[in-house]
């Protein structure tokens, strides 16, 4: 399908999604987010796609909203349209997304970064919540994800003074998990994809969900979580076939 603001291509099993507002350095507008919505909500349903890159130029990410469509927003406008709403599809996807960030994170742009599974940088990578210098602060989640990602203290300096951070900081932080050189950061993320996509389907999305729930329960009902997942994979196909192939010292042939 031809988009406005993206691109999207497939690779074997594993969906690329590219933002793609050059001429304005992909700024999250409603048009992108629909259209973003669609492909991952699609990617997501069918089994043939078992994994998502998410990404956008070597020069940005994503450097925030689109302030020319909230300028004039009111609350109540906002409300009942559900502004933003559509944003979650990505955070609902149960597909594994990988964020494969180059440039600049900033604002709506590392909110959606974080949304995403795990963040892959690029050296050049910027990330920030600069909201407050222009009158208002992070709605996707900036001083939640963030604060569990990086502790209060760095997300409120970020929140309270807009600065930025580099890949390097960002990965001490905790905020991303590799930083890769730029011209190697499309090639690492379509390899960690496809690594991914050639795992067995249930453990993959449990991992996930298990992961997920520490974000949100106390350790004792995470843990649970985690012991009920790993109980019922006991005994399916995968499980016998992966087990098996460890100890015959050979690849995996999983069917799911």
């Amino acid at each position: 399908m031809t988009f406005e603001t993206i691109k999207t291509r497939l690779s074997g099993p594993v969906g690329i999604l590219t933002l793609h507002r050059p001429d304005a350095l992909n700024a999250l507008s409603s048009t992108m987010m629909s259209e973003v919505r669609e492909v991952i909500e699609g990617w997501d349903a069918d089994q043939g796609v078992r994994a998502i890159i998410l990404t956008g130029s070597e020069k940005a990410f994503a450097a925030g909203a689109d302030i020319n469509e909230m300028v004039d927003q009111n609350y109540l406008d906002a409300f009942e349209s559900g502004f933003l709403n559509d944003w979650n599809c990505i955070s609902n996807c149960r597909t594994p997304i990988i964020a494969a960030v180059a440039g600049y994170a900033l604002g709506g742009g590392c909110e959606v970064a974080m949304m995403c599974d795990f963040i892959l940088a690029a050296d050049n990578a910027r990330f920030g919540q600069p909201e407050i210098k222009i009158g208002i602060i992070p709605g996707l989640g900036g001083t939640q994800r963030l604060t569990r990602l990086v502790g209060k203290s760095k997300a409120m300096e970020m929140c309270l003074t807009g600065r930025m951070i580099d890949a390097q900081e960002a990965e001490r932080s905790g905020l991303v998990s590799r930083v890769v050189p730029l011209a190697e950061l499309a090639d690492e993320a379509l390899l960690v994809a496809t690594s991914i996509a050639g795992l067995s389907r249930s453990p993959i999305l449990l991992a996930k969900e298990c992961v997920d729930s520490a974000m949100s329960t106390t350790l004792e009902e995470g843990l649970q979580v985690e012991r009920q997942a790993f109980l019922s994979l006991l005994g399916t196909t995968d499980q016998r076939e992966g087990m098996l192939a460890f100890s015959e010292k050979r690849a995996a042939k999983f069917t799911r």
